[in-house]
C-alpha cells in the first residue's frame, strides 16, 4: 500500500511540475533544450533547498518553544536574509542565481496555490461553516468589494489630485482588488491562540478563505472587462453592468463547477468500492481534487473558486466514503503539501526584495497603507454591527478590533501584482514594490504584534483562566495541525446508528436539516458491520507493523516505561 501510494503521489507532483514548466518555458531543441534543462534543474534544486532550510527553521521554532512568533513571519524574515546573502554573492561575482530566485506567477497559480486553497476547504469544520454561510458570504463578497472600491477609488482620486502617482480607473480598481486578499494562515493562528468562540473562529476563517477567491475573481474581472472595453463606445454604467455580470458569472459558475465535481466524486466512490485498495482510492481523490481547477481555467472561470468549493464538498461527502487508511492519508498529505507550498511562497516573498527591479514612491506607499487599513475597517465594523442584529453569537467590539488587526496580506496579492499586465513598465514596478511593502508591513509589524495584542486583551479581560493559559498560547500552525486528526472525518456510524443520531438532533434547521435528512444519506455510504470490521483490521495491521518495527530498535527494553510516561 505504501509503495503504491508514494508512486502515485510522486508521479502526480513530478507531472504537475513538468506541465507547469512547459507552460512557463517555450519548447526548445538541441543546445537550447540542454540549457533549459540545466536551468530548470537548478530552479528545482534552489526551491527544494529553500524549503528544506525553512523546514529546519520551523522545527527549531517548535523545539525551542518560540510559539509567540508566527511561522510566516519567521519564514519571510529568513527569505529576506537569504536574498541579502545571494545579492552579496552576486555582487562579488562568485555565482549568479538571479534566475533561480525569481518568483514565477504562473508556477504560483498552477502548482503552488491550488493545494493551499483545496486544503483550506478540505479542513473546514463543515457544521459551523454551513450554519454561518450567510455571514461568511457577506464578509467575503460584500466586504471584499467594499475594501476594493475604497482602496481603488482612493488611489484613483488621489492620483487625479496629484497627491500620488496617477493611475487609471482600471489599474486602480485592479490594485484595490488584489490588495484586499487577506492571509488565512496568519489570521487563523491569531484566533486559535486567543481560544475564541468556535463559531466566531469559523466566521473569520471562512471569510478569509472565500476572500482570497473573491479577490482573484475581482482582479480578473477588472483586467478582463475594463481593459477590453472601448471607452469611446461604452458608457460608465454599461461598463459597470458588464463587470458585475462577469463577476457574478465567474463567481457562481466556478462555485457550481466545484460543487458538481465534489458530488460526482462522492457518488463515484460510493458506488465504486475502492476501500480495499487504498492506493487506487487515494489516486482517484487526487484526480478529483485537481480536475475542477484545470477545467475552470480552461473555460475562463476561476480555478481557485472552483477548487475551494470542491474541497468543501469532497470533505463533507466524499471523505466519508473512503477507507480509514485513505482518510488519514488525505488529511496528512494535504497538510504536508499545503505547508510546503505556503513555506515556499513566504520564503520567495522575502527573496523578492532582491529579485526584481523596484520603483519606490513614499507618498504612494503611505497612502496605500492608510487606504488598506481604512478599507478593512469599513469592511469589518459596519458589517459586524449589521450582522449582530441577526446573530445569536454577538461579535463584540474587542473581536471586531482583532478581526481588523488580523487582516494580514500574504502571497496572493504579491503573485497577482506580478500577474498584472500593466504598461508602462514603471507602473508595473511601482505596483509590485508597493504590494511587497504592504505585505511585509502587515506580516512583520501586525503579525509580529500579535503576542503583545493578545497580552493586552488578556489584561483587559482580567480573566484568571486566560492568565493561567498564557503560556499555552501557540502561533505554530504546523505543530497544531500535526498533532490532530479531525474527529468528524473518522466517524464510523452504521445505518441504524446514523438514523438514531439524526433523530436525537432535533435542533437542526434549514440546510443543516436538509443535509442530514436527505443529502448526506444520498451522497455517502452508510457502513455495515463488515465494513467496520475490515477498516479496523486494516488500521490495526498497519499500526501493529509499525509498532513492531519500533519495538525492535536498540531502545526497545525501555519502550514500556517511555509509553507509560507519555500517556
Amino acid at each position: 500500500v505504501s509503495e503504491d501510494f508514494y508512486f502515485i503521489f510522486l508521479f502526480f507532483i513530478i507531472y504537475s511540475f513538468v506541465a507547469v514548466l512547459n507552460n512557463i518555458l517555450p519548447v526548445q531543441t538541441g543546445v537550447k533544450a540542454q540549457e533549459e534543462e540545466q536551468s530548470s534543474g537548478m530552479t528545482i534544486f534552489f526551491s527544494l533547498l529553500v524549503i528544506g532550510i525553512c523546514i529546519i527553521l520551523v522545527h527549531l521554532l517548535i523545539k525551542f518553544k518560540l510559539h509567540f512568533l508566527p511561522e510566516s513571519v519567521a519564514v519571510v524574515s529568513l527569505g529576506i536574509l537569504m536574498g541579502g546573502i545571494i545579492k552579496i554573492i552576486e555582487f562579488q561575482e562568485l555565482a549568479n542565481w538571479k534566475e533561480e530566485e525569481m518568483f514565477r506567477p504562473n508556477m504560483f497559480f498552477l502548482l503552488i496555490l491550488p493545494p493551499i486553497i483545496f486544503e483550506s476547504g478540505y479542513s473546514l469544520h463543515k457544521g459551523n461553516f454551513f450554519q454561518n454561510i450567510g455571514s461568511i458570504t457577506l464578509f467575503a463578497v460584500i466586504g471584499t468589494i467594499i475594501s476594493a472600491f475604497i482602496v481603488g477609488g482612493g488611489i484613483y482620486f488621489l492620483g487625479q489630485a496629484d497627491v500620488i502617482y496617477k493611475m487609471t480607473m482600471t489599474d486602480s480598481f485592479a490594485f484595490g482588488s488584489l490588495i484586499s486578499a487577506v492571509d488565512p494562515v496568519a489570521t487563523i493562528a491569531i484566533f486559535n491562540a486567543l481560544n475564541v468562540d468556535p463559531v466566531l473562529n469559523m466566521l473569520v476563517f471562512g471569510e478569509s478563505i472565500l476572500n482570497d477567491a473573491v479577490s482573484i475573481v475581482l482582479t480578473n474581472t477588472a483586467e478582463g472587462v475594463f481593459s477590453h472595453s472601448d471607452s469611446s463606445m461604452v458608457t460608465g454604467w454599461e461598463t459597470f453592468i458588464q463587470a458585475l455580470g462577469n463577476f457574478l458569472t465567474m463567481f457562481f459558475g466556478s462555485a457550481a463547477l466545484g460543487t458538481l465535481t465534489g458530488v460526482i466524486s462522492a457518488l463515484f466512490l460510493k458506488h465504486f468500492d475502492l476501500r480495499k485498495t487504498p492506493s487506487l482510492e487515494f489516486g482517484m481523490m487526487i484526480i478529483f481534487a485537481y480536475i475542477p481547477y484545470g477545467l475552470a481555467e480552461g473555460i475562463k472561470l476561476s480555478g481557485i473558486m472552483s477548487i475551494l468549493f470542491a474541497g468543501i464538498v469532497m470533505s463533507h461527502y466524499t471523505h466519508h466514503n473512503l477507507s480509514p487508511v485513505t482518510q488519514i492519508l488525505m488529511q496528512q498529505t494535504l497538510r504536508t503539501v499545503a505547508f510546503m507550498c505556503e513555506t515556499c511562497v513566504f520564503a520567495f516573498l522575502g527573496l523578492s526584495i532582491f529579485s526584481f527591479p523596484h520603483k519606490f514612491e513614499m507618498s504612494f506607499v503611505i497612502w496605500c497603507i492608510v487606504l488598506v487599513l481604512l478599507g478593512r475597517a469599513v469592511n469589518i465594523f459596519p458589517l459586524s454591527f449589521l450582522l449582530n442584529f441577526f446573530r445569536d453569537h454577538k461579535i463584540t467590539p474587542k473581536m471586531m478590533f482583532i478581526m481588523w488587526f488580523s487582516g494580514l496580506r500574504g502571497a496572493i496579492p504579491y503573485a497577482l501584482s506580478l500577474h498584472l499586465g500593466l504598461e508602462p513598465i514603471e507602473k508595473r514596478q511601482l505596483i509590485g514594490t508597493t504590494t511587497i511593502i504592504i505585505v511585509l508591513f502587515t506580516i512583520l509589524l501586525l503579525g509580529g504584534g500579535t503576542m503583545p495584542l493578545i497580552r493586552i486583551m488578556d489584561i483587559e479581560d482580567n480573566s484568571q483562566s486566560r492568565r493561567k493559559n498564557k503560556k499555552d498560547i501557540n502561533l505554530s500552525k504546523t505543530q497544531k495541525m500535526g498533532n490532530t486528526i479531525e474527529a468528524d472525518h473518522l466517524s464510523e456510524l452504521t445505518e441504524e446508528e446514523y438514523e438514531a443520531h439524526i433523530y436525537q438532533r432535533q435542533d437542526l434547521k434549514g440546510f443543516m436539516w436538509l443535509d442530514a435528512k436527505y443529502l448526506n444519506p444520498f451522497f455517502t455510504r452508510r457502513l455495515t458491520q463488515e465494513d467496520l470490521l475490515h477498516g479496523r483490521i486494516q488500521m490495526k495491521t498497519l499500526t501493529n507493523k509499525w509498532y513492531e518495527e519500533v519495538r525492535q530498535g536498540p531502545s526497545g527494553s525501555e519502550d514500556e516505561e517511555d509509553e507509560a510516561e507519555l500517556l
